[in-house]
């Protein structure tokens, strides 16, 4: 598969440039969003402030033309009729320019129908002038109502803009703040997608490392990601073929050497007896002893070397897993029937405690391990003592417990129990001596498992625990 051309710096970086890009854009929306409701509110002031001078500006009017027309009917005066139409047209312009602010037209026809009729009173004879002139006077009255009125209006125009202005603003509001949680929220799903997606290549790193050091060469390595992880991954696959291959070399040495170490410890051994037998002639006493001890070392010496080939190949055959449905308990059932005669043989009771249990596991290797840990305690226990061995489910882990009521193991030996042929210092007095490479057999299965087994410290009898993952 082709490797991403960008690394894995590269690409957090473009993590966080595109989460910065939005949640930029969300804070450059907020702000002209901000500047437009700004300006509008300063435009909604500016124009309040104008309809307010202009409704003030037309009762100001009402009263210079009240003045001018009354003045002008009783002083007959030219100049100032003409001051009252020049305040009129003015007053008639403001009229238009409220009109045009929505001053509703009914209002704007009243006033200046009133008008009229008080630019028609002003016309007429001298005799009339004083009736007219208290006629204008009331009618100016009538104007200053009308004035009154637009000017109410005018405050109810004002205050219908500012509400629409604060809903405006409200709903703004609303909309800011769904798209600054929105674009949080999506910056958090983006964060969490980038740092799964970035996580995934190191946890497979991760495992395929722990795979190594669980001595499971033989699953090759090959994980996708950005091109730096994909170079660790190549030197890991390298490292694995490299560790296979001294394995085998490993494997191909012991046997190489087991073998040409058994060809010359036959032949000594045959020697030996046939000293014994006194075919080269009668021994003395001294001689026979000689002979015994050569017998007793050649035998032991091919006993080891046998251990170590059964060792070897239970280091091999334990990255060879095939794992299937077991169910645990039968497993532990199997184990103690099939070791009936050798733990009855020394009046034993052995008890096995716990629920049905089922895991994928290899049940031949699950089984050789069982069985030589209740060999083993069968071996330290006490005539008429009690094993018990207990099957439970803690926090994931199933948990197989083999207690016996031996001697233990001393504290000394207690960090060294699991390497091959290291024997521990309480050893039973009448038992054949072992090889020492039980338990490491032992260690090895269960590790190829992905769990552990370890001696529990708080127990003066042997307390042996397996701890497999992944219960089901």
């Amino acid at each position: 598969m082709r490797a991403p051309r960008f690394s894995f710096p590269q690409l957090l970086l473009v993590a966080f440039v595109l989460i910065g890009a939005l949640l930029g854009a969300a804070a450059v929306r907020a702000l002209f969003t901000l500047d437009t409701l700004m300006a509008q509110s300063r435009e909604s002031a500016a124009q309040a402030i104008a309809l307010t001078t202009a409704a003030q500006s037309l009762s100001e009017r009402s009263l210079n033309m009240e003045r001018a027309a009354r003045q002008s009917l009783v002083l007959r005066d030219n100049q100032l009729r003409l001051r009252f139409e020049e305040t009129a047209a003015n007053a008639a312009d403001i009229l238009a320019s409220l009109e045009s602010n929505e001053l509703p037209p009914e209002q704007a026809s009243a006033w200046r129908n009133q008008l009229a009729s008080i630019a028609g009173l002003l016309e007429g004879t001298p005799e009339t002038a004083l009736d007219r002139e208290r006629d204008v006077t009331l009618a100016f009255r009538d104007l200053d109502v009308h004035s009154g009125a637009i000017a109410q209006t005018v405050q109810n125009i004002i205050g219908n803009r500012n509400d629409a202005l604060q809903a405006r603003f409200a709903s703004s509001r609303q909309q800011l703040t769904r798209q600054v949680l929105g674009s949080i929220g999506v910056a958090v799903v983006m964060a969490l997608g980038f740092g799964i997606w970035l996580a995934r290549p190191f946890k497979r790193l991760e495992k395929a490392i722990k795979g190594l050091g669980e001595n499971r060469l033989d699953v090759p390595i090959d994980i996708a990601g950005p091109s730096d992880v994909r170079r660790v991954s190549q030197q890991l696959e390298w490292l694995r073929l490299r560790l296979t291959e001294l394995d085998a070399d490993k494997a191909r040495f012991l046997r190489h050497i087991s073998h040409e170490l058994k060809t010359p410890l036959a032949s000594l051994h045959e020697g030996v007896a046939v000293l014994g037998d006194g075919v080269a002639g009668p021994l003395n006493p001294s001689q026979a002893e000689v002979v015994n001890i050569l017998q007793h070392n050649t035998q032991m010496l091919q006993g080891q070397i046998e251990a170590l080939l059964r060792f070897n190949a239970a280091a091999f055959e334990a990255r060879q897993l095939r794992r299937e449905r077991t169910d645990l308990r039968e497993l532990l059932e199997e184990q103690v029937d099939v070791q009936r005669l050798h733990w009855q043989s020394h009046a034993l009771t052995v008890r096995i405690e716990g629920p049905s249990l089922v895991l994928q596991v290899d049940r031949e290797k699950m089984a050789s391990a069982v069985g030589n840990l209740l060999s083993n305690a069968i071996r330290h226990s006490p005539r008429g003592g009690h094993i018990r061995l207990t099957l439970s489910d803690q926090a994931g882990l199933a948990c197989i417990d083999i207690v016996d009521q031996g001697p233990g193991v001393a504290e000394a030996d207690r960090d060294r129990i699991f390497e091959p042929f290291f024997r521990g210092e309480r050893q039973p007095e009448d038992a054949v001596r072992g090889t020492g490479i039980g338990l490491s057999i032992v260690h090895e299965y269960i590790v190829a498992h992905g769990g552990r087994v370890f001696l529990l410290p708080d127990s003066a009898s042997a307390h042996f625990r397996i701890e497999l993952p992944h219960v089901q």
